[in-house]
């Protein structure tokens, strides 16, 4: 018999397994024991609603979600996913770059969305939505059903699978019907797969990836981007709608002098209604106050694009309670005997005293399970050393860090995943928090202005210039070229990398010889950036997005930008990233970081005060799924013979041990 006190004392605190920041809800696995079905349901049960309408007349319409920071908007556009995705495809269209490419990065993130694969199914939403086309359809009593006999004839055949979509859709005023049609064959060819989706998504292609789809131009411009998206629509009016969700948008409603400009966004919203893209439910997750301050600056015509507003309620005390309970019910359930109360160890009267409106946020009710857990496991904590009085901002990040880096890593398998405007604002955020003046992008003119910035360098005090392209088309990397050429004619001030980690050509090519004039030698540089280094890059950029929308919690408290850029020096977590260190924005003198997984060890028992030795070895292993277990125990045992942590109970069995942090032990982690 355990008794659920012996079980706290061993467990992590179930409130620190709670994400405190918004996500792509493609990415992030939400927890089903989360979920208190009476908290906002009526907003569910409206836009269930709204999706069975244009499921029926195809015409689409716009929701605007509205709702407090830690109103649970990001969490409630998951649910709807999880709900309603056998009714709907969806798409998760977060924070963009630069609102010049504003059409081609919601293509982009509507694509890489189609891409997954839903809950239950073996083909990705781009397939069963390509195979729901009434074209390769038959009807029964029921529900319409692939023709296979129809579908297979079809997908051997390209010539006659294009001829077929022009016959069928000839009135739907497809753009580049040829074009298009023949990449939706080749989303059918395996081999051919991959390729098609990047063309789908706006990639510039390599010449060979080209002639294997049989095109001459990729999607480079915002009118095409707008039209191939539109294409989805205009052929899908007898499929399931399509939800295109914004979300974690704060920081894209602002320009880049500061100033508020939500423009940008009603203008594609109203364009989707003005020229009749069909079939889809747009939803625009908003925090209210940031609404408000928007709404005088939109035009009428665009407000009255919006169908739907639907504002966020408040949660009452009984669903704060469900929510404690669902936290709770994992140590509940291992005890015995089982408590008196489903959340001991807190308590009803707590959530009076702390909510006396009896009104509050999903968020509020969870910092708060966090806090008084905590403070319940340090009162049992029996012949243990004095804890920290109050919860370490630093230790938390780092933890906060290691599993936003663990999910960047599964979602950015290759560098090309990521538009150069989204590469370069990366860069720029770092840049900033590391303490670069003057970060400023679109150094280079024309077209691809956004695969630039320039800023101060910290050490040295030269201009720097930074162009970051890995389109793999040739032309559009001679383009670039010259655009540096230019540049250096008129700015000899400047001293300038070129970011590439793909190719840059072969000596015949015209681009690859003005590269070599370039950027062989001095003051010029290539710098070749690694994988690991856009990781880094990425983890920090949804940190920012977080903090400027309201979003990001650390130890309890709702983190500011300037806020996370102290915790960035100060954690130093931007020091492996080999890019930064070739481009010296790093100050001088910095250490080698410790070993992640090192770091995620300490910071986990120093964040807990104390933890059971295999639920501290099983964490860590979750986080390093790679690392033995066996090592996972010969770094604790090394902690414990440097007397950096205690072990309570060394004597007793490894499972029953308590690790136990060393307040004085001031390790740098």
């Amino acid at each position: 018999m355990t008794s659920i006190d012996e079980i706290i004392k061993r467990e992590v605190n179930p409130f620190d397994l709670v994400n405190l920041k918004p996500g792509n809800f493609w990415g992030e696995q939400q927890d089903a024991a989360q979920t208190v079905d009476s908290i906002h349901q009526e907003a569910i049960t409206e836009i269930e609603a709204l999706v069975d309408l244009v499921a029926k007349d195809h015409v689409s319409r716009t929701v605007l979600l509205a709702g407090d920071s830690g109103s649970g908007k990001s969490y409630l556009l998951g649910r709807l996913k999880r709900t309603l995705n056998p009714k709907a495809f969806f798409a998760y269209i977060g924070p963009w770059a630069d609102s010049d490419h504003i059409w081609r990065h919601i293509l982009r993130y509507t694509v890489d969305s189609l891409m997954h694969n839903p809950e239950g199914q073996q083909d990705s939403q781009l397939l069963l939505w390509l195979k729901s086309l009434s074209a390769f359809t038959k009807r029964n009593l029921k529900q319409r059903v692939l023709n296979d006999s129809v579908w297979k004839l079809l997908q051997s055949d390209r010539k006659k699978f294009i001829k077929h979509l022009k016959n069928t859709y000839k009135s739907a005023g497809i753009y580049s019907p040829d074009i298009f049609f023949g990449i939706l064959h080749d989303l059918t060819n395996p081999e051919l797969y991959d390729s098609a989706c990047e063309w789908l998504r706006g990639d510039d292609l390599s010449e060979e990836s080209m002639q294997a789809l049989k095109v001459r131009n990729c999607i480079d411009t915002e009118d095409a981007a707008k039209n191939i998206l539109a294409n989805f629509g205009r052929i899908s009016t007898e499929t399931q709608p399509i939800v295109i969700c914004f979300d974690n948008l704060e920081t894209c409603l602002f320009n880049q002098n500061g100033i508020l400009n939500p423009q940008p966004l009603f203008n594609v919203n109203t364009t989707i209604h003005n020229d009749y893209l069909r079939n889809f439910v747009i939803i625009i997750s908003v925090v209210t106050d940031i609404w408000k301050r928007s709404s005088v600056r939109i035009q009428q015509a665009d407000k009255a694009r919006l169908e739907t507003t639907i504002q966020l309620k408040r949660i009452n005390l009984e669903q704060a309670e469900a929510l404690w309970t669902y936290r709770l019910g994992s140590l509940h359930h291992q005890a015995k005997p089982k408590p008196e109360s489903r959340i001991y160890p807190l308590t009803k009267q707590l959530l009076e005293q702390s909510f006396p409106g009896t009104k509050t946020d999903p968020r509020n009710v969870l910092i708060l399970g966090r806090q008084e857990y905590r403070k319940h496991k340090d009162s049992i904590g029996e012949n243990l050393p004095d804890p920290d009085p109050e919860p370490d901002s630093q230790s938390e990040f780092q933890l906060l860090w290691q599993q936003e880096y663990q999910k960047t890593e599964q979602k950015i398998t290759k560098i090309a995943l990521l538009s150069a405007p989204e590469l370069v604002r990366m860069l720029q955020e770092a840049c900033i928090a590391l303490g670069v003046k003057e970060a400023r992008p679109k150094l280079l003119g024309g077209k691809y202005a956004s695969y630039s910035l320039s800023y101060k360098h910290p050490q040295e005090k030269k201009q720097v210039g930074i162009i970051w392209t890995e389109d793999s088309n040739m032309t559009s990397f001679y383009t670039v070229m010259n655009a540096c050429q230019t540049l250096v004619n008129k700015r000899t001030d400047h001293a300038l990398y070129l970011i590439r980690a793909a190719s840059v050509g072969t000596p015949k090519l015209v681009g690859q010889r003005i590269y070599q004039q370039i950027f062989t030698g001095n003051p010029h540089q290539h710098l070749k950036p690694n994988l690991p280094s856009v990781h880094t890059l990425a983890t920090y950029y949804s940190f920012v997005n977080s903090a400027l929308a309201g979003e990001l919690v650390v130890a309890g408290t709702t983190t500011t930008l300037e806020q996370l850029q102290t915790l960035v020096r100060e954690s130093k977590v931007l020091e492996g990233c080999a890019l930064l260190k070739e481009l010296k924005i790093m100050p001088e003198g910095s250490k080698p970081p410790l070993a992640p997984i090192k770091k995620y060890l300490l910071n986990l028992i120093k964040n807990q005060h104390f933890i059971g030795r295999k639920v501290l070895v099983d964490n860590t292993h979750g986080q390093f799924s790679d690392t033995d277990i066996s090592h996972i125990g010969q770094l604790i045992e090394q902690f414990y013979r440097d007397n950096i942590i205690q072990i309570i109970n060394p004597h007793e069995e490894l499972d029953n041990q308590l690790v136990c942090w060393i307040p004085e032990k001031n390790i740098p982690v």
